[in-house]
């Protein structure tokens, strides 16, 4: 069953979705099951240009991707930052041509920095 906070994506279509409130159905688009996005990590190949990397500062988070910056070229980029700080969930949608960063005007202790690309799914990094 769907969890709090997990992405679900439909393979016919592309709707994403980002469970708010999970229920004791499973999700469906277009007739069939939607399909868990995995957060995917340092463990994986291509970790270089897509795992968060996280940035305090006095009152601030900055959230880049990837400790080289990941292309944001029309085809092939970062849709959205997410940060999930103290219990609270902020994000940035990106367009191709932007930088793949985002900032965050919060201080917390307990972080959770999560971004997706287009090509290469949904990532997370904790810090």
């Amino acid at each position: 069953m769907p969890q709090k906070l997990e992405v679900y994506k439909c393979e016919m279509c592309g709707n994403i979705v980002e469970v708010l409130h999970g229920g004791g159905a499973e999700l469906v688009c277009c007739g069939k099951e939607m399909v868990l996005m995995k957060e995917k990590g340092a463990a994986e190949e291509g970790k270089e240009k897509h795992v968060p990397v996280i940035e305090r500062a006095e009152g601030r988070i900055t959230v880049k991707v990837g400790s080289v910056p990941h292309p944001m070229e029309e085809k092939h980029y970062i849709e959205w930052i997410e940060l999930i700080a103290d219990g609270k969930v902020y994000r940035q949608f990106l367009k191709p041509g932007e930088k793949p960063e985002a900032v965050f005007a919060v201080d917390a202790s307990q972080v959770t920095a999560r971004e997706y690309c287009n090509v290469h799914g949904h990532w997370q990094e904790k810090g």
